[in-house]
């Protein structure tokens, strides 16, 4: 489903993008989701997100401007009827810190299926206190968590690299 709709996103707009990924949930195999896939786009500059809207929207999405307000630095788009969206993308800038949390906090996930496993009950814990709208706040320690694991197995692979 995600390459079908990557497909479809850069034949609109795929001269005005530096990256696309499929992210979230449904990107990390085995995991347990929602049915809505997430996809992560990175342009040279967020003001190229207004040129976007139209050609978008053509192909069924609907630009959300206030959810910046909740993650900063973004831009977001929903495809599919309000409360069953299924596809989400979340524009940031190219070689933003965000760009690589995202694909970094997707990457440890694959490799780390324990960290995957405690994901999937957190959030499932969440759901079943607070709903369907589940609050970033009620995952952003563990991502914060995962962000930092991940990032010194990073640094401990490039220092092993260059020993080598």
């Amino acid at each position: 489903m995600y390459a079908e709709e990557k497909r479809r996103i850069l034949e609109v707009i795929g001269d005005r993008i530096d990256a696309i990924e499929h992210i979230g949930s449904t990107s990390i195999p085995g995991m347990r989701s929602k049915p809505t896939i997430d996809i992560l786009i990175a342009v040279n500059d967020l003001d190229l997100v207004a040129s976007c809207i139209e050609p978008l929207r053509a192909i069924g999405y609907e630009y959300r401007p206030m959810s910046k307000e909740i993650i900063p630095n973004t831009e977001y788009f929903r495809k599919g009827p309000s409360g069953a969206n299924t596809h989400h993308i979340r524009m940031v800038k190219t070689g933003s810190s965000l760009w690589s949390e995202y694909v970094l906090f997707r990457d440890y996930l694959r490799s780390h299926p324990e960290a995957r496993i405690e994901y999937e009950r957190l959030k499932e814990a969440a759901y079943e206190k607070q709903g369907r709208y589940l609050p970033l706040d009620a995952k952003r320690s563990f991502i914060e968590s995962i962000l930092a694991k991940a990032d010194s197995e990073q640094q401990a692979h490039q220092t092993r690299g260059k020993r080598s």
